[in-house]
C-alpha cells in the first residue's frame, strides 16, 4: 500500500503477487478494491499493480477537475513507474478500458498485452441506451449506497444472487466514492476524444471481454473495438453483465489466464 503525488493528486496504489507485471484499471466511480474477487488467482501468476483513479477511494477528489481519460492514463503510467516496471500487461474495465486504450495508443512501448473489459470506444461511436445514460448522469446526485443499489439491474446478470452482489457492494462501500469525485470523473470521461478512428493503431495482443447481458455498456461496443484491432480476441461471456468477473468468475479466470499465458 503506497501513495505517489502526480498532477495535483495523491494517488493510492498497491503492488502484490509475483510474476509478470499486470496493471489493473477500474471503471467510473469504482475503487481498486473492485478487483477483490480476481486478485487471489491473479497474484498467484502475476505482480498486480492497481490504483485508485483520481476521484475515488483513497486517492480522493481533491485535485483540480475534471478528471479526463488522458490525465488518468498518465496517472496509471506514473504508478507503473513507481512500482518499478517499464512495461506491463494492462487490464482495464469500463472507463478503465478507455484508459487502457489510451495507454495502448499513446504509450505502446509500455504495454505487453491488453485486456479490454466491458468498455467502449467513446465519442460518437459509444452505443448506450437512454436508461443507462440516465443512470450515469444521475448517480452524481446519489449517495454511494443509493448509486450502488440503482446500478444493480444494469451491471449484474439476472442469475447472479443478491448475496453475491451484496458482497461486492460491501467491499466498495469500505472506501465509498463521493458524489463530487464521481461527477468529476464523469465530466472528464465525457470529454475523451474516443478511440474509434485510432483503434487500428493498437499493435499489442488484445483480448476484448464483454458480457451479453451488459445493460450499462452494451456488447455492441466490445464488438466494435474487437473488429478494429488486428488479431483481437473477442470473448462474449454468456450470462454475464457489466461486472462479468462476479457473474462468471470461472470463465473469466480461464479466459484471462489463457490469454496472458
Amino acid at each position: 500500500m503506497a501513495f505517489i503525488e502526480h498532477d495535483g493528486a495523491r494517488l493510492f496504489y498497491e503492488v502484490e503477487g509475483a510474476g509478470d507485471p499486470l496493471l489493473l484499471i477500474t471503471g467510473l466511480g469504482y475503487p481498486s478494491d473492485t478487483w477483490w474477487r480476481v486478485l487471489p488467482w491473479l497474484n498467484e501468476h502475476f505482480t498486480t499493480i492497481r490504483l485508485d483513479n483520481r476521484g475515488v477511494g483513497r486517492t480522493g477528489d481533491g485535485a483540480e477537475q475534471p478528471y479526463t481519460v488522458e490525465r488518468m492514463a498518465a496517472d496509471a503510467l506514473v504508478v507503473l513507474d513507481a512500482a518499478g516496471f517499464e512495461r506491463a500487461h494492462v487490464w482495464g474495465v469500463s472507463m478503465g478500458g478507455t484508459i487502457a486504450q489510451e495507454i495502448a495508443l499513446t504509450s505502446p512501448e509500455r504495454v505487453r498485452r491488453v485486456i479490454l473489459g466491458c468498455t467502449h470506444p467513446g465519442a460518437g461511436d459509444f452505443v448506450i441506451d437512454a436508461e443507462a445514460l440516465a443512470l450515469l448522469t444521475s448517480r452524481g446526485e446519489m449517495s454511494a449506497v443509493e448509486a450502488a443499489e440503482a446500478s444493480i439491474p444494469f451491471v449484474y446478470a439476472k442469475a447472479t444472487s443478491r448475496e453475491v452482489i451484496d458482497e461486492d457492494i460491501a467491499v466498495r462501500m469500505s472506501v465509498p466514492t463521493t458524489p463530487q469525485g464521481y461527477s468529476a470523473q464523469l465530466r472528464g470521461a465525457s470529454q475523451w476524444q474516443g478511440s474509434g478512428a485510432r483503434l487500428e493503431s493498437i499493435e499489442a495482443p488484445t483480448l476484448v471481454l464483454h458480457g451479453d447481458e451488459d445493460r450499462l455498456v452494451p456488447i455492441a461496443n466490445g464488438r466494435f473495438i474487437a473488429e478494429r484491432i488486428a488479431g483481437a480476441w473477442f470473448v462474449e461471456l454468456s450470462g454475464a453483465s457489466h461486472i462479468f468477473w462476479t457473474d462468471r468468475p470461472d470463465a473469466v479466470r480461464e479466459t484471462v489466464l489463457g490469454f496472458l499465458g
